[in-house]
């Protein structure tokens, strides 16, 4: 999508004859060096011609599948090297490997202060120092007298140890440690409620949990009654060294007294069983959006599988790549992310959502973020934060002079008229580019979406702003995050991708939806993911097992994953729709709240939206989080004043963010019954921390339907 050119003809004729220049001198050797050489000297040919390729195929022909990558059509791939079959074979591969090379690294805190906000509110600042690095050897010894430490502490093979800890080194040191010693590691996400963490905690029936100084005393200190097998605690943090105050028959030890005891010779030398592929390896619990979470059951095997197709699709990938680690390790996109790493030989630098870039909100004016110092060159992103970035920038150029903002519109329209040919453009990237490349460290190659759908205004931004490809992936957690990921040279839009090679997909009609294998032009339904990245099951959930999983004729393990898609002709796969999404009004239309949802959320008002219908009722209403910048600029020019509270709860208010929203929906071209009728407007963002969205900003609908249940009412009338 071209950003609007209102601009000085003048300047207009002036740019292109710049551009016009530079393409005559730079063709030829660009034109060239677009050609790469296979080893055997045949070509490749252009980034254009390559994502023109097949991605995938049907297998046996039919409009329904099942779809494989064209590279693994006679064998789906299961693992990266001969014999590393188990993770904790994976990583002792790395460290033989790597030995000495940087593996996880953490920032120094230098400094912590208070800073009040004009509005009265405080905010924890800090200044942060250099990133101190643990190698790939000094990491599988850490982790090694970790697992021998909670040996001696009575953990035992094949019985489960839990992990309720923000995304740090300690985590993966943790985990590589339960690896090892086959310690089936249930995953909890640190922002579940106190009700759904001891849900987890009693089902799995656990008595060593670890965890940190900072959610042992927020979260967890309030529900150690209601989980009555747990014995020990293990904190990460070094200090404090004693524990008042907590209840009896509960040990509480810090991590590095663990490993120290781990260390003794009689320790260290006892017989470690280690795990088969087929073991448990993490039981992660699902974030919840769709109710209670579900602890889904992965093996060694399963998460090798997926890791595999994963990296495949990462070209070059190799121990000079950085990743930044920042997303919640409870999720499957980010601990798959950090195992393609440690498989590699990547380094992996730790940060967090309010200290991530320069402008982040624990970071102290004027120094520096987690990207600037560690320039990433690999980095995984939900599309919210994706969102936020775009909206952040765009706002950003609105407010430049004439002149600076005619040559950001000038140079992003041009780019992205170069990158749908296939080429490059350097001295934009160079002159125009740079400052908003360096929000993410400057070094940037990869960009992994993931987690939900991306807007296609979204992923051009990042594509021409970053200056660099953005593969947007589609998998869940009961497939260890994989299914697809798109090719780095298809610069395509609202795809993600053909199957990876561990997997494949199949198409299964959903009639009552109106999805069929034979529709055209192309074959739609119900996504079937099987194969070698499929997982176990969830935990002690017997008949929900039988309902989404199946085992076909040939032993081959498939998820039904109640997403609708559909295969293009190139064997990518596009996501158009969710079973559990999609609502029937009372007049027989159907609504696709996701669509609806992600169509608006590209207008600079909405923060955030939740779509919401009843079938028994005519129309659709939504929940707003407005956009505090753009909401204050639309009342003053109605003159409306208020404190942020008074103007959501607004009816004038609501009427002119209505209008706003109508006129964004019609220029997204959906149906008239498809746009909100009457909306709510939310003062407080969503945040995991309320409870209305998941860690990974999914919307959990049923907490957002009871929360704003009085407001359905009175839109539908009843109040």
């Amino acid at each position: 999508m071209k950003l609007k050119e209102d601009l000085n003809p003048m300047l207009l004729l002036l740019f292109h004859l710049m551009v016009w220049i530079y393409t005559v001198i730079t063709f030829l050797p660009s034109y060239l060096l677009s050609w790469v050489s296979r080893p055997d000297g045949s070509f490749y040919g252009s980034e254009e011609e390559r994502a023109k390729r097949a991605k995938a195929r049907s297998v046996l022909g039919q409009p329904e599948g099942p779809y494989r990558a064209v590279s693994s059509m006679k064998k789906l791939v299961t693992s990266l090297h001969p014999g590393v079959d188990t993770l904790d074979k994976m990583f002792e591969y790395a460290a033989m490997r790597f030995p000495h090379r940087d593996c996880l690294g953490t920032r120094e805190v230098i400094s912590e202060e208070d800073e009040r906000q004009s509005n009265g509110k405080v905010f924890k600042k800090v200044i942060l120092g250099e990133y101190c690095w643990l190698s790939y050897k000094d990491t599988l010894t850490a982790a090694s007298h970790l697992g021998s430490g909670l040996a001696a502490l009575g953990q035992r093979p094949k019985t489960n140890i839990a992990i309720f800890c923000e995304t740090r080194a300690e985590w993966i040191i943790a985990a590589q440690a339960c690896f090892t010693y086959n310690f089936p590691l249930v995953t909890i996400y640190s922002t579940l409620g106190g009700p759904a963490i001891a849900h987890g905690l009693n089902e799995t029936q656990v008595t060593h949990i670890i965890t940190s100084r900072e959610l042992l005393e927020t979260r967890l200190k309030a529900i150690l009654t209601d989980v009555p097998r747990l014995q020990h605690i293990i904190v990460v943090d070094n200090a404090p060294t004693a524990w008042p105050g907590y209840p009896r028959g509960i040990s509480i030890h810090n991590m590095a007294a663990v490993q120290k005891l781990g260390a003794r010779h009689e320790n260290a030398t006892r017989e470690c069983k280690t795990p088969l592929p087929s073991d448990i390896a993490v039981i992660m619990y699902t974030s919840g959006s769709t109710g209670i979470p579900k602890g889904v059951m992965i093996s060694h095997s399963n998460i090798i599988a997926g890791i595999t197709g994963m990296a495949e699709r990462i070209p070059n990938l190799c121990e000079e790549d950085t990743y930044i680690g920042y997303l919640p390790l409870a999720h499957v996109l980010e601990l798959s992310a950090e195992l393609v790493c440690v498989s590699h030989g990547c380094r992996i630098g730790y940060s967090s959502p309010q200290t991530l870039a320069d402008q982040s909100t624990k970071i102290k004016k004027g120094s520096k973020g987690d990207t600037s110092m560690l320039q990433p060159t690999l980095m995984a992103a939900v599309p919210e934060i994706m969102d936020r970035i775009y909206k952040n920038v765009m706002t950003k150029v609105e407010e430049m002079n004439c002149v600076q903002r005619t040559l950001f519109i000038l140079a992003y329209n041009y780019k992205l008229e170069q990158l749908a040919k296939g080429y490059s453009t350097p001295l934009c990237d160079r002159l125009v580019f740079r400052k908003v490349r360096s929000l993410l460290g400057g070094r940037t190659r990869v960009l992994l979406s993931g987690g939900a759908p991306l807007s296609a205004a979204t992923q051009r931004f990042m594509n021409v702003c970053f200056c660099c490809p953005v593969g947007q992936g589609y998998g869940l957690t009961e497939t260890c995050g994989a299914g697809t990921i798109s090719e780095l040279w298809d610069y395509s839009t609202g795809r993600v991708g053909g199957p990876l090679v561990c997997c494949e997909i199949k198409l299964k009609d959903w009639v009552e939806g109106g999805y069929r294998s034979t529709d055209k032009p192309y074959p739609r339904g119900e996504i079937l993911i099987g194969g070698p990245n499929v997982t176990m099951g969830y935990y002690k959930k017997d008949a929900k097992n039988q309902e989404d999983f199946f085992v076909d004729e040939n032993g081959q393990r498939w998820f039904s994953t109640g997403d609708i898609g559909e295969f293009q002709e190139d064997g990518c796969l596009k996501i158009i729709d969710r079973k559990k999404d999609l609502v029937k009004l009372q007049a027989g239309e159907y609504v696709s709240l996701g669509k609806v949802e992600a169509m608006l959320k590209n207008c600079p008002l909405i923060d955030n939206i939740c779509a919401y219908a009843n079938s028994d009722e005519t129309y659709v209403i939504g929940f707003v989080v407005p956009n505090q910048k753009h909401l204050l600029a639309l009342v003053d020019q109605y003159g409306i004043r208020g404190s942020w509270e008074e103007l959501c709860n607004s009816k004038a208010v609501e009427e002119l963010v209505l209008r706003v929203i109508t006129e964004a929906a019609l220029a997204a071209q959906l149906e008239r019954f498809e746009i909100p009728r009457k909306i709510r407007l939310s003062p407080e963002p969503w945040t995991p921390e309320t409870g209305l969205v998941t860690d990974a900003f999914k919307l959990k609908r049923k907490e957002l339907k009871t929360h704003y249940q009085d407001d359905i009412e009175r839109m539908y009338g009843g109040k």
